[in-house]
This record gives structure tokens, sequence and C-alpha cells, in this order.
């Protein structure tokens, strides 16, 4: 490999949420971090470049948004999902979280209902609670090692909902969503009136052979009774510069929402918000797919190890990203020993599974963006704690 993703890189003293933020959660420094979804390589060189030849200008002022975001963008879009957009369907968001809260705001009210499947990214469930909207839960089922759809729950759910947030690909589940399963979830969406916003965050990270499925290709329903939100950050490790992107093919969604974002300014990005993005989408194809070769890499070693050696454990194969929900229910723990069994004897931190919902009882989110090294010696650890119980 032209990079080196096997390089120990110590993130601890830079106020990182993944490794400074360890005390405050689990009050010690002595885990190895493996929750917040971010990665433990450098982040992909082509956009440490571009800040490292702004900053060379040494003047930092107001900043609009560059014409290489817009054209950069829609080149991406279009050759990897082959969805042609224009720029007037963009729109700049600070982050795919705080677009979420924008869009709750924008097309609902106080009250109204708002669906998710979990388990889920569990800012889903909880800015919609914190816009004082009513969270709606419709379970996805586990079948065969692959979380499924249950569209005849899902028809019931729906039903009176102002807005479903998707994870597309999904997040903890890793699950890609075929073309066949979006356009029925379109369908029944568009029946209810219900306005689907697809988070496509971990799209870039879809591992071969899969194939990501943009929502709004799927139909016409689905072009135009959606929103679609996607950003580099996780697939370049970028996310600190809180740069994110909407996407709306319905001239009136499109304009009901710019209108909103544009009303407090949360559409103007900062000085680094657009030139990095630009950078990621024009230059860093090359580090991108070798980031993704490692990672598979790590998704194999790691599978291996739990059959080899702790078989209670089974993990759902991610088709996307670098997260691995680990299926722990046949060590027959409930979730607080679970948690013990991790934290306090295998020292290590992750997401355990019920802040994803009740339906993650039993489950534990591994992250194994990290060098093969640190991945083989936690899961050591882990084997080690097992094998102690």
């Amino acid at each position: 490999m032209k990079y080196n993703f096997d390089e120990i890189i110590d993130r601890k003293g830079t106020d990182s949420v993944k490794w400074d933020g360890v005390e405050n959660i689990w009050g010690r420094n002595d885990l190895t971090a493996m929750w917040v979804a971010d990665m433990d390589f450098r982040t992909a060189p082509c956009v440490i470049e571009a800040l490292r030849r702004r900053l060379e200008h040494e003047v930092l002022g107001y900043t609009f948004a560059c014409e290489d975001w817009y054209t950069s963008i829609t080149h991406w879009v279009k050759s990897r999902y082959g969805w042609a957009i224009t720029h007037e369907m963009l729109t700049f968001m600070p982050g795919i979280v705080r677009g979420l809260a924008f869009a709750i705001q924008c097309f609902t009210q106080k009250g109204d209902k708002v669906l998710v499947m979990p388990p889920v990214y569990h800012p889903f469930f909880l800015v919609t609670e914190h816009n004082e909207r009513e969270v709606v839960y419709s379970a996805l089922d586990l079948i065969d090692g692959q979380y499924r759809i249950n569209f005849d729950r899902l028809k019931q759910d729906v039903q009176g909902c102002k807005l479903f947030i998707l994870s597309n690909p999904h997040n903890p589940g890793g699950r890609v969503w075929s073309k066949e399963e979006l356009a029925q979830l379109a369908a029944i969406c568009q029946e209810s009136g219900t306005i689907v916003i697809s988070d496509e965050i971990h799209a870039d990270l879809t591992l071969p052979p899969h194939k990501h499925t943009t929502y709004a290709l799927v139909s016409e329903q689905a072009r135009m009774n959606s929103l679609v939100f996607m950003s580099p950050s996780k697939a370049f490790n970028m996310p600190g510069v809180a740069s994110s992107y909407c996407i709306i093919e319905n001239p009136e969604l499109n304009r009901r929402f710019q209108s909103y974002m544009q009303a407090s300014e949360f559409s103007e990005g900062h000085l680094f918000a657009y030139l990095t993005v630009a950078a990621a989408y024009s230059n860093g194809s090359e580090w991108l797919s070798q980031v993704i070769d490692y990672i598979k890499g790590n998704i194999d070693f790691t599978e291996e190890y739990l059959q080899r050696f702790i078989p209670q454990i089974k993990m759902i194969r991610p088709q996307a990203s670098y997260l691995i929900f680990l299926d722990c229910r046949d060590l027959g723990l409930n979730q607080e020993q679970l948690n013990k069994l991790f934290v306090e004897e295998a020292r290590l931190a992750l997401n355990t599974g019920t802040t994803f919902g009740k339906e993650g009882e039993g489950f534990m989110r591994l992250n194994a963006a990290c060098p093969r090294s640190v991945l083989e010696k936690a899961l050591q650890q882990l084997k080690e704690a097992v094998e102690r119980r």
C-alpha cells in the first residue's frame, strides 16, 4: 500500500472525543478506545495538504463556498452513484446531526411524529426528542445475521409520521439496503405522506462487492419525497471540520429547506468547510480505495478471530463502514454485566448496544478503523476476559 495504516498515532491530549473523552464516560483512562466513529489513521493527505496551502496565505478572512465545492460534489455523486444533480440542489450543513435538527424544525411542528428503525444511530431519536417531537420506533428484524426491514410493521408504524429518518447504509449493523427494499420503502412513505431523510454518510465506505444505492434514485416517489444527507467526513476521516451537505431534487422541498437554512445563516460554512470537501472528492480516490481495503482486512481479521477464539461472540458482518455490531447474547449476560466485561475486565471502550435502542440489548459496537496491531491486542484482551469468566 502507498499509505501506512499500520502506523500507531497517539491521539491523547488533542481534545479527541474518542480518546480524551474516555475518562469522562467511564471514569478511567486506561481503556482502548473503539467507540466514537472516526478513524485512528491519518486524515487523507490531500485534505491536509489543502489545509496547509490555505494556511500559508495567513489571512483567515470571511469565506464563501468556492466553485470547487459545488463541482467536486456534483462530479463525485455522478461518478460514484450515477446521480446527476445541479448546484441548486445543494445546501451546505455544519454536520449531519445538526442537519437532522434543522430538517426536523423545518418540516415538522412540536408533537409531530418522526419514525426511526432501531437499532439505529442514537442521535436520530435523541435529536427528535430534544426538539419535542414524538419518536415512533419501527424495529428491524435480525435474520440470518443481517438486519431486514419488516415492511408489514413499517406500513402500520409510519401512519401519521411527518418524517422518516433512514440510515443508508445502516449504522450500527452496516447493512447496505437493496434498490428493491428502498423502492418499497419509498412507496410506503409516499402513500403515508411521510418525507424521508436518507443519511448516507457511510455510503463512500461501502465494502466490495456490495454497491451503495442512493435513496433518491430508486424511484420517482423517492426522488420527489426525500432529503439526502452526505459528507466526506467518515470516508476521509475529517469529521472535525463539520462539513456536510444536503441534496434535494423536489423544488418545493428544496425551497423550504434552503429558506429555513438561509434565514439563520445555518448554510454558511467556515473557512475550511468548503476546501476540505473539494480536496477529498477531487484528489482522494486512491487513498479511499486503500483505506477501504485495509478496513475490509480488519473486518476479516475480526471475524476469523472471533470464530476461532471467542465463538460465544458473533459479529454482524458490515457491508459498509468500519463499525462492527457484536452479538454477545450467547455469553448469557445482561447489558450491565456485558458492559462490565468489556470495560473492567477487557479494558475496552465500545458503544453499548442499548445506545441504539432496546433492540441492541446483548450487543456492543466496535470501531475497527485502527492499526491491525491495536485491533489484535484488543481482541486478545477480550478473549482473555471471556476465558476468565
